[in-house]
């Protein structure tokens, strides 16, 4: 089968991902599952001309074998547009590919916590970070909160990613967005020069190391808004994470500025639904309050999961109250809540409404 088929199958099937291997036949991620869609096994010349067609241009092939690993967007005409990461597994490639949809949807359609999702957006600097594990939302939700901020006010948004996915149209803000290796060598070198650009708001795709943590920490002191991406799993597992990008000697410092600078949380998981028409996320939501910024200064990060369970009042939710809602409103399998849970005991007793003795 062609790769063009291919991506039409999955636009048609509403596919989140594709995966393609020699002696394989082609899957795709189909409601968080993955799902046969053809029946014929990839020969290894099959895979080797849609990996040369996907690559393109000589400079691209000539990355792909010196790192023998690469991720970037194609655009194929008339059907969508697709980040493709194309790696080597026994000695031959291996092809993932990712839909990425251009109607950029609101907090509504992606039925995120809206209210706060907006009192987010209206920070003027600071920090602000979605968390989750890969293809569980980070990206569409932070491309909602840009969306938003383009149409409701007049910024000078600035976005540095690998690659670029979603793609902007100016409305009230303006949008600058650069793609690494193609408009900046790296993260810590577009950061270093970004006071010159004059940015109100900048999104940086993934902070993986010290050097960015720390340009994106001076960024945010200087008067800008940032939002990132985390892997992480959830508030305390990314605050964990920034901490221990510095050297054990730094610790205090970096606490103390992110107690200043953090402005809030959002962690995502994706679950399918009930009636099997789609996904809907299960979200956690950490806001900075004054209790929530001393325990981080005070190094007592763990202890925030507490107070994220009783910070209903302002906006806070976690993992385990948000599955309980979505089972309660019959939006999703109570068992597929509890696989997915952190702690199934403690998500069985909140769906009967007893509270542990810990809360």
């Amino acid at each position: 089968m062609k790769i063009r088929e291919l991506f039409q199958i999955m636009v048609q099937r509403e596919a989140s991902d594709l995966f393609l291997r020699i002696h394989a036949t082609p899957r795709a991620r189909i409601n968080g599952i993955v799902t046969k869609i053809s029946n014929e096994r990839m020969s290894r010349d099959e895979i080797d001309q849609i990996a040369l067609y996907l690559l393109g241009d000589e400079q691209r092939r000539k990355k792909f074998l010196d790192y023998l690993d690469i991720d970037f967007i194609h655009v194929e005409e008339g059907v969508g547009r697709f980040r493709i990461n194309i790696f080597t597994q026994r000695g031959t490639p291996a092809i993932v590919a990712r839909h990425v949809h251009t109607h950029v949807k609101s907090f509504e359609e992606l039925h995120l916590p809206v209210e706060l999702c907006k009192l987010f957006c209206e920070e003027a600097k600071g920090l602000f970070l979605v968390c989750g594990p890969a293809g569980n939302g980070k990206s569409t939700t932070i491309a909602s909160m840009i969306e938003y901020i383009n149409i409701k006010s007049s910024k000078h948004i600035l976005t540095i990613e690998d690659p670029i996915e979603f793609l902007f149209e100016d409305q009230q803000s303006i949008i600058n967005q650069r793609e690494l290796g193609m408009d900046v060598l790296s993260y810590t070198t577009a950061l270093n020069f970004v006071t010159q650009q004059s940015p109100d708001i900048i999104y940086i795709g993934n902070i993986r190391n010290e050097g960015t943590m720390r340009a994106a920490i001076t960024a945010t002191e200087l008067g800008t808004f940032v939002m990132t991406t985390s892997h992480a799993v959830n508030a305390v597992q990314a605050l964990m994470r920034i901490v221990n990008f510095f050297p054990p000697h730094l610790h205090d410092e970096v606490r103390m500025q992110l107690s200043v600078i953090l402005k809030g949380t959002i962690s995502l998981r994706l679950l399918p639904l009930k009636d099997g028409s789609g996904r809907v996320p299960a979200f956690e939501t950490m806001v900075v309050t004054p209790t929530i910024a001393r325990l981080i200064r005070e190094g007592k990060i763990k202890e925030i999961q507490k107070y994220i369970d009783e910070g209903n009042l302002f906006g806070m939710q976690s993992f385990k109250q948000s599955l309980v809602k979505l089972v309660k409103a019959e939006q999703v399998d109570p068992e597929m809540a509890r696989y997915l849970s952190d702690s199934k005991d403690e998500f069985d007793l909140a769906l009967k409404g007893i509270k542990n003795r810990f809360d």
